[in-house]
């Protein structure tokens, strides 16, 4: 552990620092600084309960029981019992980068300086963290309202030495094991733990960085497609950028261009249209379908999405979000609602009709590969054996349109979705963490259709001779497909590919196509 990269969650944490956390690639700290700002609000806290103060949720009920005056000699049942009735999450256990996540932003929060808590509150999940304690967090149950409350509620159980850990452990043993005290709670500490968007922003800086993998598998796959069916470079021209200043466009210009390097299969641009008398009736038709043609605006438009919604998250990763607020100035006590996870709702919903359209690309791609009436002289479904005998990619482009269908069933936005509860008290609330959570789901079914495209891709590279260096595709087609061939073989007896999906699909997630040589 000490080997890794260390990142302060109270420093400027983004979606690839908190993905570096949760993944386990990086080890969790809580810096001086953050120290002394949660110091200051914690004293703050002290005197205004020396005071005799009202604050929600530390002298008085939770909700619509708010009303009810709670004695400070209470202090300490309050808050277990505010974290004992919101265990009550159901459903499969979210995975444990999620929880990793979840723990990590929360943190981060806390960090801020504003939530009136120890900093060994933070210093107690930071070592969670750092010892691979990872609670058993029920997916479901939390709409988002009053920040995460059910998901935070479980993971404060094991952290105060209730519930389970993942493999179904009890916390208390696996604090034990770590040599962590279960954590005591005081003031405001219960609140503070679960009061909070950490759930679902952890949930949303994950797919940020598994999105940015995403859009970059796509694109390369999107230059080998185009080098298959020989598409022309017009489309890709720099200038596209210029006219239409999106950056998201300009930037995906710049990285098509840059992975297009080399290729002699891409028609040249045509700068001066030729006479329509000079030209054949043959090849009248010059330009290419959409998915070629409009290939820089499809990632343009998606790397602007993408570049939305890691903002927010950011945003979102460096902000105090639980309620109340202690200000670490002035000491000014301010009841509000941080805990509002409409930013990520938002950001989420979008993040996921961006991974629905990019599955839908390469699946029309896919289609035209596959299609004798379109593909050019490839044979029929990419088949490497005798066609009719095989069917080569037949089933696999089915399997992709079927992922696809899933997809668009499952891409009604979660942010609409609201339902009051808690006695009318959260009269709208924002499903934040449903989002999240449906955003991350869309995301996993891209890579098994990007999975798919790219093993037909390969098939294809190799049908037109790539594989062996001189079929002119650029270096980094050739560097993509023969990684995916070294996963898979080439295609001439049909073969169960299932198998082959999955594992490309995982090496995709992993970030396979990224570390490709080549462009």
């Amino acid at each position: 552990m000490s080997s890794q990269p260390i990142v302060d969650l109270g420093g400027a944490v983004d979606p690839a620092a908190m993905a570096a956390v949760a993944r386990g690639h990086a080890c969790a700290h809580l810096g001086d600084a953050a120290r002394a700002h949660m110091r200051r609000s914690e004293a703050a806290l002290d005197e205004h309960l020396a005071d005799g103060r009202r604050i929600y949720g530390v002298t008085t009920g939770y909700g619509p029981l708010a009303g009810y005056r709670i004695a400070p000699e209470n202090s300490e049942r309050l808050q277990r019992g505010l974290i004992d009735h919101l265990a009550s999450g159901v459903g499969p256990p979210l995975p444990r980068e999620a929880v990793r996540a979840m723990i990590a932003a929360r943190v981060s929060s806390l960090a801020r300086g504003w939530s009136g808590v120890r900093p060994g509150v933070a210093d107690h999940l930071v070592a969670m963290l750092n010892a691979d304690i990872v609670p058993e967090v029920p997916e479901a149950g939390t709409v988002g309202a009053s920040g995460d409350l059910t998901p935070l509620a479980h993971t404060a159980l094991a952290a105060i030495g209730e519930g389970r850990v993942l493999g179904g452990e009890p916390a208390a043993e696996a604090l034990a094991r770590a040599r962590l005290e279960p954590l005591q709670l005081e003031r405001k500490d219960g609140l503070a733990l679960v009061n909070g968007t950490a759930a679902m922003t952890g949930i949303a800086a994950l797919n940020g960085a598994d999105m940015a993998n995403a859009v970059e598998a796509a694109m390369r796959l999107a230059v080998i497609y185009a080098e298959v069916l020989g598409g022309r470079r017009d489309a890709f021209d720099q200038r596209f950028g210029a006219a239409r200043p999106h950056d998201g466009q300009r930037r995906a210009l710049e990285r098509l261009n840059a992975l297009m390097a080399g290729s002699e299969r891409l028609h040249p641009a045509e700068p001066v249209p030729p006479h329509l008398d000079d030209i054949a009736p043959e090849e009248t038709a010059h330009q290419d379908a959409y998915t070629i043609r409009c290939a820089p605006q499809e990632f343009g438009a998606a790397l602007d999405a993408l570049a939305h919604h890691d903002g927010l998250v950011t945003s979102e990763l460096q902000s105090a979000t639980d309620n109340p607020l202690i200000d670490p100035d002035t000491g000014d006590v301010l009841h509000g609602g941080n805990f509002y996870g409409q930013h990520v709702a938002y950001a989420s919903d979008m993040l996921g009709s961006v991974a629905v359209k990019l599955a839908a690309h390469a699946e029309r791609a896919l289609a035209r590969l596959t299609d004798t009436t379109r593909n050019g002289d490839l044979p029929p479904f990419l088949a490497g054996g005798d066609p009719g005998l095989n069917s080569g990619f037949m089933g696999a482009q089915v399997s992709a349109t079927a992922l696809v269908a899933e997809m668009r069933t499952k891409a009604t936005p979660a942010a609409i979705q609201t339902i009051p509860t808690n006695g009318d008290n959260q009269d709208v609330v924002t499903m934040g963490t449903i989002a999240a959570r449906n955003a991350r789901d869309q995301v996993n079914r891209l890579w098994r259709v990007l999975a798919i495209h790219a093993l037909a891709l390969t098939q294809a590279v190799e049908l037109r001779g790539g594989l062996r260096g001189d079929g002119g595709f650029s270096p980094a087609s050739r560097a993509l497909a023969g990684a995916v061939r070294a996963r898979s073989g080439f295609l001439c007896d049909d073969r169960p590919l299932s198998p082959e999906i999955a594992d490309v699909a995982d090496w995709l997630a992993a970030g396979g196509a990224s570390r490709s040589t080549g462009g």
